[in-house]
C-alpha cells in the first residue's frame, strides 16, 4: 500500500538526511569542538569493549537481533509485495517439504508468474541459499522472516569480525554499529524476503575477514571460514562470488610463492584439505539440485527462467532474445516495460553512462547514504592508504564486473558491504586527523556523521508522524537504507478473508490495462492443490471454466488488485455453450 500521506506535506527521507549532513558540515566547520568532551566520554566508554575483540563481535550480532525485535511494534514482520519475495518464499516452503522442487502442476499455464520456473518443475528460478534460509525460519520459528533476522544478525557479527582484521578494535566495533543501523534495523535486506542481501554479506564478509588472518597467522579456523564464505556465496550469487573471489586468490597465491612467513606445503595442505572438501560437497549438492530442479546437473538457475520469459540479457555484448509467446499481458508488461525498454536505453552511448552514474548513486545512497558523502574528500588519501590496498583492489574488480552487467539491484554487491564499510571507515580515521588551520574540523565532521546516522534512525521510527515518502512501486526503497514500509497489506487482507471462509477457495485475478508489473498478486505455495487459496490468472472463458473444472471443489472469486480498494467479487461462471464448450 503507497504512503497516503499528501503531496504537498510529505518528504522523503533522502531530503532530510541531505539537510542534516549539510547542516553537520557547517556545524564542523563553525563550530568544531561543538560537545567535544560529551564525544569523548562516549568513544572512552566504548573502548574497553572493542578491545574484548570477541565479546564485541557476539554483541553487536545480539543487538542486531535485539534492536530489530524491539521495534517490531512500529515496523512488524514484513509481508511479502514484491516478486522476489514470494519466489524466495516458494523456496522455502518447498525446501520446509523435505523436497528440492516441486511436479508441474496441471493447470500450470494460469499460475505463471514473475521469477517462477514452472517448466520442467515449478520452482524459485534463484539460487538455493535464501530458500534454504527462509525454510529454517518456518521450520524452526514458524515464520520464514525469522531466518532473515537471524542472518542479519550474524551479518553484522561478520562485519565487525572482518573489520578487526583490517583496522584498530574501536574503529572494527564502530563499523558494526553502523551495520546495525544502516542494514539491520529498515533496509530491504531485513524489511523483505531478499535474504541474498544478508547472507552475501556474510559470507563475503567470511572471506575478507579470514583473508589477512591467514596470512598473519595460518590456521584452520581461519581457513574454514574462508571456504565457509566461498561456499555459502556460491549458492547465493556465483557471479559476485566470483569476483570477490579472483583477487583473493591471486592475493593468497601470491603470498604462498613468494611470502616471507609462508606455510610449508604440508602445512598448507592440512590447512586447504577440509575448507576445500567442503567447497567441493557444497557444489556437487548444487549440481544435483540443478539436476532435479532444472533437469540438469550444468543447468544453473536463472537459465531455464531467463530462456522462457526474458527479452533482454544479463550482460552488456549479449543481444535481446525474440520476444517469447506470452501467455499474459502482465507478464509481457512486466519483461517489457522493466527490463528490455531499460536494455534499449542503456544500448546507447548516453544511456550506458547515465546506467552507470545511476548504479554509482543507488550503491553510495545505500551503503552511505548522504551522510557519508563528506568522506569523499578523504578518497586519494584511502586509495593511496597501502593498509587496505587490498580491499581497494577487489572493490576496483567489483566495479570492472558491474559494468559489464545490465541490471543493478543493491543485493548484488552484498559480497562486497565489509570492503565498503573498511573503507569508509578509513576514510573516517584520515578525517579525523584533518585540522584545517589547527582546528580539529575533521574529528567534528566523523562525530556529527554518526550522530547523523543515529537522527535518521529515531526520524525512521515515526515515518507517519514526519510524513516521509515511502513509495511501493516502484521499488525506489531498494536504494536508500531506511528500506520499505510495511507494504503487502492488500494481498495479505484479501488473502486472510478468503482463508477464513469455510472449504477451499479459487481467487482467480483480473488486472487493469494500467497495471503496474512489480504488483503481482499470482503466487502459490509449493503444494498448490492443497491450499486453502489458489491463485490463478483471468484468461479467456474456455480456460478460466477449465480451472473452474478442474477445482470444481472450490469456491470461485474474482480479484480485482487496481480497483481501489481492491475488490473480490463472486465470479461468475458462465455456461459451457457461452464459453464455446458444446
Amino acid at each position: 500500500m503507497i504512503v497516503t500521506s499528501s503531496p504537498d506535506h510529505s518528504i522523503s527521507a533522502l531530503e532530510v538526511e541531505f539537510a542534516l549532513t549539510l547542516a553537520a558540515v557547517i556545524a564542523a566547520v563553525i563550530w568544531p569542538r561543538l560537545c567535544r568532551s560529551w564525544f569523548s566520554r562516549i568513544e572512552r566508554a566504548c573502548l574497553p569493549l572493542a578491545q574484548r575483540q570477541g565479546l564485541a563481535v557476539v554483541l553487536v550480532g545480539v543487538f542486531a537481533l535485539l534492536f530489530r525485535l524491539a521495534i517490531l511494534p512500529i515496523f512488524p514482520i514484513p509481508l511479502p509485495f514484491v516478486p522476489d519475495d514470494f519466489s524466495f518464499l516458494l523456496a522455502a516452503d518447498t525446501f520446509a517439504h523435505g523436497r528440492l522442487t516441486n511436479p508441474t502442476p496441471a493447470m500450470w499455464i494460469h499460475f505463471e508468474s514473475i521469477h517462477i520456473t514452472m517448466q520442467p518443475t515449478y520452482m524459485s528460478m534463484y539460487f538455493p541459499a535464501p530458500g534454504l534460509v527462509l525454510a529454517a525460519g518456518k521450520v524452526l520459528f514458524g515464520n520464514p522472516w525469522f531466518g532473515i533476522l537471524i542472518t542479519s544478525a550474524l551479518m553484522c557479527a561478520a562485519i565487525c569480525w572482518m573489520l578487526q582484521a583490517w583496522m584498530p578494535a574501536r574503529w572494527a566495533l564502530l563499523g558494526g554499529i553502523v551495520a546495525i543501523v544502516h542494514l539491520g534495523l529498515f533496509s530491504y535486506w531485513i524489511n523483505t524476503y531478499h535474504a541474498a542481501g544478508c547472507i552475501g554479506a556474510a559470507g563475503g564478509a567470511q572471506i575478507l575477514g579470514a583473508l589477512p588472518r591467514i596470512m598473519k597467522t595460518p590456521r584452520l579456523r581461519y581457513t574454514l571460514a574462508l571456504g565457509a564464505g566461498i561456499a555459502v556465496l556460491g549458492i547465493t550469487r556465483p557471479y559476485e562470488c566470483l569476483l570477490l573471489c579472483l583477487p583473493v586468490s591471486v592475493i593468497l597465491a601470491r603470498w604462498l610463492i613468494t611470502g616471507k612467513d609462508r606455510p610449508s606445503a604440508r602445512a598448507v595442505f592440512r590447512l586447504a584439505a577440509f575448507p576445500l572438501l567442503f567447497i567441493v560437497s557444497v557444489a556437487a549438492w548444487l549440481g544435483y539440485y540443478d539436476y532435479r530442479t532444472f533437469g540438469s546437473p550444468i543447468t544453473l538457475p536463472y537459465t531455464v527462467n531467463r530462456a522462457t520469459y526474458a527479452m533482454a540479457p544479463y550482460y552488456v555484448w549479449q543481444k535481446a532474445r525474440p520476444e517469447p509467446v506470452y501467455r499474459h499481458q502482465a507478464m509481457r508488461d512486466y519483461y517489457y516495460k522493466t527490463e528490455l525498454e531499460i536494455y534499449n536505453h542503456l544500448h546507447t552511448v548516453p544511456g550506458f553512462f547515465l546506467n552507470t552514474f545511476v548504479k554509482a548513486l543507488a550503491a553510495v545512497l545505500f551503503f552511505g547514504g548522504f551522510a557519508f558523502l563528506p568522506l569523499a574528500m578523504m578518497l586519494r588519501r584511502v586509495l593511496l592508504d597501502r593498509r587496505i590496498r587490498i580491499l581497494v583492489i577487489c572493490v576496483a574488480v567489483l566495479i570492472a564486473g558491474m559494468l559489464i552487467e545490465n541490471f543493478l539491484v543493491i543485493h548484488y554487491l552484498a559480497p562486497f558491504t565489509a570492503a565498503f564499510y573498511a573503507i569508509g571507515l578509513q576514510a573516517m580515521r584520515h578525517m579525523r586527523l584533518w585540522r584545517p588551520g589547527g582546528r580539529p574540523v575533521g574529528a567534528a565532521l566523523v562525530r556529527l556523521t554518526v550522530t547523523v546516522c543515529f537522527i535518521m534512525v529515531c526520524l525512521r521510527l515515526y515515518t507517519g508522524p514526519f510524513h516521509f515518502q515511502v513509495p511501493e512501486f516502484p521499488p525506489t526503497w531498494n536504494v536508500s537504507w531506511y528500506g520499505p514500509d510495511h507494504f503487502g497489506t492488500e494481498r495479505d487482507r484479501v488473502e486472510s478473508s478468503l482463508e477464513k471462509l469455510p472449504g477451499k477457495q479459487l481467487a482467480i485475478v483480473s488486472y487493469k490495462s494500467t497495471h503496474i508489473p512489480f504488483n503481482e498478486w499470482v503466487y502459490n505455495d509449493a503444494e498448490i492443490d492443497s491450499s486453502k487459496v489458489v491463485w490463478a490468472r483471468d484468461m479467456d472463458a474456455v480456460d478460466n471454466l477449465e480451472l473452474i473444472h478442474y477445482y470444481k471443489d472450490r469456491r470461485v472469486w474474482l480479484v480485482q488488485p487496481d480497483s481501489n480498494p481492491p475488490t473480490v467479487s463472486s465470479y461468475a461462471v458462465p455456461a459451457p455453450q457461452a464459453a464455446g464448450l458444446d
